[in-house]
């Protein structure tokens, strides 16, 4: 076992190094200046104007340029069983069990605040921790950490750690039986919300998921996620003119997609919530990365100077 894991088990406190010293190395990774809210348009009508049709604005699925096929309804309905390559007898297979826990060691030891973070738990959740498992999902890997025990500012912890995860998620491409596996890091106490959640660090169940069938609202996910990619499409046909606009938009568009799925995860539906469906739809037709991309192109954009 490595010195991440007795920290794991032993739970023992480190010496804090100076706030300093903390600030300097959490300022490594996090970004700067917060947008405020804004858009070029009116409303949506005075871009449309010129648009003889919902094509002309984003492509549909198999168009040039558009999505190669449409995501199946029945992805995300339940199945008979947990996924049986991570899961035997309801507990996650050791092999698996070791292989995560590496994965989190290794995401740690990367960090040059290492020796100041205490991990409370390591939790599997997703659709790979319950019943409704697809060729889609990925495995959802939560580091719980006490962000007061590294520094009091603990929104400036969560920007670091924000900042690392995606980093660590943008270079590695570690599949576990053609499932990627996603680092997340979140704060002690912080609520989540979900049918299935595991703990590896004590290899059982904190919350058991229900495999009783589970009615969920397509039709309404599938409208709300069409909403959301035409207002992506929009930014889009205005971000190289005018990228101020469009990052300001970008950021506007992302704090809704945040509150959309937030809204359905609190709801009695949680993970079935017609909100995360559309959240899930979004994210496998690349939306989301979509999203994410203007938002760097535009910053480029504003920050160069032309010839």
């Amino acid at each position: 076992m490595n010195k991440w894991w007795q920290y794991i088990r032993e739970g023992k406190e480190v010496k804090r190094a100076s706030p300093a010293g903390i600030r300097r190395s959490l300022g490594i990774l996090l970004t700067k200046g917060p947008q405020k809210e804004g858009s070029p348009y009116e409303n949506e009508d005075e871009f449309l104007k010129d648009k003889k049709s919902r094509n002309d604005i984003s492509a549909p699925p198999g168009a040039p340029g558009g999505l190669e096929e449409e995501v199946e309804p029945e992805s995300f309905e339940k199945q008979p069983a947990l996924y049986s390559h991570l899961w035997r007898d309801n507990k996650l297979k050791p092999k698996i069990l070791r292989r995560l826990t590496k994965i989190v060691n290794d995401f740690l030891e990367g960090l040059n605040i290492a020796e100041e973070v205490i991990v409370e738990d390591i939790r599997l959740t997703g659709s790979l921790a319950n019943y409704n498992w697809s060729k889609y999902s990925d495995i959802d890997l939560h580091i719980v950490v006490d962000f007061s025990k590294i520094d009091e500012n603990t929104e400036l912890v969560k920007g670091f750690f924000d900042g690392a995860r995606l980093r660590w998620n943008d270079i590695h491409d570690i599949m576990i039986y053609g499932h990627e596996v996603e680092i997340y890091v979140e704060n002690v106490g912080e609520i989540h919300r979900s049918s299935g959640l595991y703990s590896i660090m004590n290899d059982e169940w904190i919350t058991e998921p229900d495999p009783t069938k589970t009615e969920f609202d397509y039709v309404t996910a599938r409208k709300q996620a069409d909403s959301i990619e035409t207002q992506v499409n929009l930014i889009d046909k205005f971000a190289r003119e005018k990228p101020r606009d469009a990052l300001k938009s970008v950021e506007r568009l992302k704090e809704k997609i945040r509150r959309m799925r937030k809204a359905g995860l609190d709801s009695p539906q949680m993970e079935y919530s017609a909100e995360n469906i559309a959240f899930k739809i979004l994210r496998r037709e690349e939306t989301l990365d979509k999203l994410n991309n203007m938002k760097y192109h535009a910053y480029d954009k504003i920050l160069s100077i032309e010839e």
